[in-house]
């Protein structure tokens, strides 16, 4: 079972790379202004720290599932939790650089 492609924590970040990007895209082009080099550094940030914290989780997740519910449990659990953890960062990165902004 260990070349199994479902014993791969990495596959669910390749199966969610279309989506991680256009979610990231959006992010980067909203609010179009003020783009100023301040903004675009907390940005790039932003998006290194949502796409990282994804990639921990993925492999914490993975490791900690409870195999007993099936072969592909550990890998729906990974996707759930890295998707979840990089809306969570992008979410608090757009309001705090909501509120960066408008000081």
């Amino acid at each position: 079972m260990s070349n199994d492609v479902a014993s791969i924590p990495a596959l669910a970040l390749i199966l969610f790379m279309p989506w991680f990007l256009i979610l990231a895209a959006l992010y980067w082009l909203y609010p179009r202004q003020p783009r100023n080099a301040a903004r675009l550094r907390f940005d790039a940030i932003a998006l290194l720290l949502a796409f990282a914290g994804c990639l921990a989780s993925l492999y914490w997740s993975f490791g900690f599932a409870d195999r007993s519910y099936g072969h592909l449990w550990p890998q729906i659990l990974a996707t759930s939790v890295g998707y979840g953890v990089f809306l969570a960062v992008l979410t608090a990165a757009f309001y705090l650089r909501r509120r960066m902004l408008s000081l």
